[in-house]
């Protein structure tokens, strides 16, 4: 029997099979998370952390907050947008739906203007 998989969704479940992508998720479900800090409960390299961070980015399921450190440096944080995940077997192969956590309107605000000013 062949797996009837698009490679989108592939992708998607190979992501959140993977530990350290699980992990970055449930720990900035509830409060934003420095990479550092990231890297710190995933008890890996920080390298390792930021690639796992780009493809929870590409994917939509985590997204980052910039912050004002107390001497006025700023540095980002990051934020799971990821609120739940269903898959269901159809007869065309599965169907995954995610849903995705509202973004506050501020922080779509500043994600847009930083995007716009590179």
């Amino acid at each position: 029997m062949s797996s009837r998989v698009d490679p989108d969704t592939e992708e998607l479940l190979a992501l959140l099979d993977d530990e350290y992508a699980r992990t970055i998720i449930l720990e900035t479900y509830d409060e934003a998370q420095s990479a550092e800090s990231l890297s710190a409960a995933c008890d890996a390299d920080p390298s390792t952390i930021y690639r796992r961070i780009d493809r929870l980015q590409e994917r939509g399921l985590l997204v980052d907050q910039q912050r004002l450190d107390p001497n006025g440096h700023h540095y980002k944080v990051y934020v799971a947008r990821l609120e739940g995940v269903a898959i269901d077997v159809t007869d065309d192969g599965f169907d995954v739906d995610v849903d995705y956590a509202e973004e506050e309107p501020a922080d779509t605000f500043t994600r847009l203007y930083e995007e716009f000013t590179g």
